[in-house]
């Protein structure tokens, strides 16, 4: 049964430490360890219980502790010190500050985001990627307006039947509970954008806004009252739901997006994005937004159009092979831009045309989403020097008669949000060893030169804790498939610390390849219980809900390790996720 309605209750903080609330609603903290250290002193006996989540902390923190936080000296000038270094962080000249004649404001789109698990709107590399983008770009200064859609269930959570099944579960998200606020106008109205619809009434959105360090976030939520239910569940899942709900998705996403950034702009006096950035093809409706505003606000023709918006756009392409890319029925799409829907500014045949598999090997009765995105941006790229070659051989139809290597696809090799990633452990030896490498990120070779002792005990120290953390998660795990504490006694000994260790993280779509290292399933044991070079494995990773091919590849995996003919040499871990501050993914990247 569905609950009417959802209430989440949030504590009154005594007014010595109403600035806790300023530290939670800015996600630095999640990449910053001294306002961690800060929540952790305020009950680390709780902090510990809610999974280092400082939203939740201060929902259920007593009031008797805050009230003897609020009579502690020490830690008032801790928090007045935490307060005063964040507002300096996001007012102080940065890099890009520096940098002349950039622009003033960029939009970048993405259907998610892996900001911290205490704002579960991402399911894989694509969100994560997104995350670690605007991270960097609040430390470097780079003036980004983030937009997404908030999803009341996030991404499922997974376990393992007793066969080694992934079963699937959707936790409801309050977003009332979430370090957000809602947009509101200056009159206090919470902003509502709308997007048409082929019959009934438009589709509303509010717009939640996140701070991700100096970075705004705009999430647009359609479950408002304005919407029929069927409207209000638009928003409900990520990469949920069949054609109709995944189009709305997208529609809402560049459409609503564009519309958002607007009103956002308008109320907080932001420079209106000179640049649009799309991570991959699902947002890529806002370049048609972008059309519709030059034509019914500049007086341009659509064509003329087309080539301005063009000139600020960029598209990253992610996926490697043509299964993962959004593909529409042409009709579907005309049936939600055309007839009573369609907009003078936006006639659906050009609408139509930009989403054509209209080149040699494509199909035309589908409308492609990256394609679209490609046609409507100045530059394309892919997210690695490979990744590049291999999107030029997939897309190269849609500049004909171009050889392969001269289709104008570039790459830029993704990196990742040192901040996030690197083990506290790990900067702290970087800062007193080679200053310039948390300072400047120059004095790699540097490196060579300096004893190796401390570096080799710090990344014991990470291995061991990634396999403390990777028991505790197969004992949680195999409880769940109904194994009783006599038959997990094992894990106590499962993985060893003092061996070479091989992490797979990542969504497990067939075309990752999960099992090709069970080819020669004799081969891999040899391997992994060689008596002088042992190795270990651990894997976390889910997959798609509906599909039932990189589900098997789980279950396969499954069954190896549960016949531990293997020994304890490997592992799953189907419930792995990352810590709201991080520390199970830094284990596991630098053990």
């Amino acid at each position: 049964m569905k609950a009417i309605r959802r209430f989440t209750v949030r504590t009154v903080l005594p007014e010595p430490l109403t600035q806790l609330e300023e530290l939670v609603l800015n996600l630095r903290w999640s990449w910053h360890h001294e306002t961690l250290d800060l929540f952790r002193a305020v009950d680390p006996a709780l902090w510990k219980t809610v999974d280092h989540d400082p939203v939740r902390l201060l929902g259920e923190v007593s009031a008797e502790r805050l009230d003897r936080l609020a009579e502690d000296r020490r830690f008032l000038r801790r928090l007045r010190d935490a307060t005063e270094e964040l507002r300096e962080y996001l007012t102080a000249p940065r890099w890009y500050q520096s940098r002349p004649g950039v622009p003033s404001s960029i939009a970048y789109f993405s259907p998610e985001y892996g900001i911290t698990a205490a704002l579960p709107q991402y399911s894989g590399g694509l969100g994560i990627l997104a995350g670690d983008h605007l991270k960097t770009a609040s430390d470097l200064g780079v003036p980004i307006i983030a937009v997404g859609l908030l999803y009341r269930h996030g991404y499922f959570s997974q376990s393992l039947s007793p066969d080694g099944w992934q079963l699937e579960r959707y936790p409801p998200i309050d977003p009332n509970g979430l370090p957000l606020t809602l947009l509101r106008e200056k009159d206090g109205t919470p902003v509502r954008v709308r997007i048409g619809l082929p019959k009934g009434g438009p589709l509303h959105a509010q717009v939640w806004l996140a701070r991700v360090g100096r970075v705004p976030q705009l999430l647009l939520d359609s479950d408002v009252e304005d919407n029929e239910p069927s409207a209000r569940d638009v928003t409900d899942r990520l990469y949920g739901g069949g054609g109709d709900h995944r189009l709305l998705q997208e529609m809402l996403l560049g459409i609503g997006g564009v519309r958002a950034i607007r009103a956002y702009c308008r109320i907080s006096g932001h420079p209106a994005p000179e640049v649009f950035h799309t991570n991959e093809g699902h947002a890529g409706f806002l370049g048609l937004e972008r059309i519709r505003e030059l034509v019914a606000g500049h007086g341009l023709g659509f064509d003329e159009a087309l080539e301005a918006a063009r000139a600020g756009t960029v598209f990253t392409t992610h996926t490697p092979v043509p299964a993962g890319i959004d593909r529409f029925p042409r009709e579907l799409v005309g049936r939600y831009f055309g007839g009573t829907n369609e907009e003078p500014e936006a006639p659906v045949d050009r609408i139509l045309a930009l989403g054509a598999e209209d080149y040699p090997g494509g199909d035309r009765t589908v409308f492609n989403m990256a394609v679209m995105g490609m046609r409507l941006a100045q530059r394309v790229n892919g997210v690695s020097e490979l990744h590049g070659r291999v999107s030029r051989e997939m897309f190269g139809g849609l500049w004909g008669g171009f050889d392969t290597a001269e289709v104008p696809i570039g790459s830029i090799t993704n990196g990742v949000h040192a901040g996030t990633w690197v083990a506290r452990e790990i900067q702290e030896l970087a800062a007193r060893e080679i200053p310039s490498l948390v300072e400047t990120g120059s004095g790699w070779e540097e490196i060579p030169s300096r004893p190796g002792t401390e570096l080799w005990r710090v990344r014991g120290v990470l291995r061991r804790r990634l396999v403390v953390d990777a028991r505790r998660r197969l004992r949680e795990s195999w409880r769940q498939r109904g194994a009783s504490e006599a038959e997990t006694s094992w894990i106590d000994d499962a993985l060893d610390p003092d061996v070479l260790t091989i992490g797979f993280a990542r969504r497990v779509p067939s075309y990752k390849r999960l099992t090709l290292m069970m080819r020669d399933p004799a081969r891999l044991r040899r391997i992994l219980l060689d008596p002088e070079r042992p190795v270990q494995i651990v894997i976390a990773g889910k997959a798609h809900p509906a599909d039932e091919g990189g589900k098997r590849l789980i279950q396969e995996i499954v069954r190896f390790t549960d016949a531990r003919t293997s020994g304890t040499a490997s592992c799953s871990c189907p419930t792995t996720t990352w810590t709201s501050d991080g520390s199970s993914c830094r284990a596991a990247t630098c053990g």
